[in-house]
């Protein structure tokens, strides 16, 4: 016998499966990726943070993706918003979702990091910043686009990756090596937020500094999703801003220009025409 998958509905009809797997998914990729910021970067740098992040997206893709399709990102929901992909109400949700589950997260990773003696959280906390507050120094214009070029990255390849909603398969594995590869070139730059609730979450618990910076990680990743939703619809086909996708084998391009026009119905012998050459039998 086969088995059945029952879905738990919350009130007004909210899908619980889904909400719950954005809330638990984005909740651990805060504690398991910031964590290794705030507690350990001391003992394993950049590409031990960047390894961390990427490797927590990779085994939540596997384990949520099915579900919900594993965003965990405000940014990459609003791509596959625009991708039309799900509906508006069910974007808003996966915000809620995603934001609560930020929240708990730092609010969790704080509680651990208040236990070992000495760390300090106030003004850091993994949280992410420009200029006196980056690693590098960048200025606010630089971190504008690089934040836009990462974001658009991850929320590209989420959408050229996925048919649909769900993240399924092997179509987990380059998302996690995206994550790590944007973290890689943005935690010196910013701290490589490329997603809202990830920055949002640590700077409400780290003071005013990461609170005065907090809005650019806020605009430029959803800019970056918006760009990387247009640009998947060109170069994959899509519905969004009007940019339509060819049915399914149909011609397009120079191959339907090349397409033979199709025959009339009643020039085809044995479809209610006769054969060329014949002449119609009479009664």
């Amino acid at each position: 016998m086969g088995t059945t998958t029952r879905t738990v509905g919350l009130p007004g009809g909210i899908d619980a499966r889904t909400v719950v797997s954005e809330f638990l998914g984005t909740l651990l990729l805060v504690f398991f990726g910031v964590g290794s910021a705030v507690l350990g970067a001391e003992y394993i740098g950049t590409v031990g943070i960047a390894l961390a992040f990427g490797f927590a997206l990779l085994a939540l893709a596997y384990a949520l993706g099915p579900i919900s399709g594993c965003h965990l990102n405000p940014a990459v929901t609003l791509g596959m918003l625009m991708a039309k992909r799900l509906s508006v109400r069910k974007a808003v949700e996966y915000w809620i979702a995603q934001l609560l589950g930020a929240i708990v997260g730092a609010a969790l990773l704080l509680l651990v990091a208040k236990q070992v003696p000495g760390l300090e959280v106030s003004g850091a906390f993994g949280t992410n910043g420009y200029g006196y507050r980056s690693a590098l120094g960048i200025n606010i214009f630089g971190a504008f686009v690089a934040e836009i070029l990462m974001t658009f990255l991850l929320v590209y390849v989420y959408l050229a990756v996925t048919r649909d909603l769900v993240l399924i398969g092997f179509a987990a594995l380059p998302v996690g090596l995206v994550l790590a590869l944007v973290q890689l070139i943005g935690v010196p730059l910013t701290g490589a937020s490329v997603n809202p609730v990830r920055s949002l979450g640590p700077a409400i618990f780290a003071g005013s500094a990461p609170m005065s910076q907090v809005w650019l990680f806020l605009i430029a990743p959803l800019v970056g999703g918006v760009i990387a939703a247009l640009v998947h619809a060109v170069t994959h086909g899509g519905e969004t801003f009007g940019l339509t996708r060819p049915a399914e084998g149909a011609p397009s391009g120079e191959a339907a220009a090349a397409e033979p026009p199709a025959k009339d119905a009643s020039e085809e012998p044995g479809a209610g025409g006769t054969a060329p050459g014949t002449s119609k039998p009479t009664a």
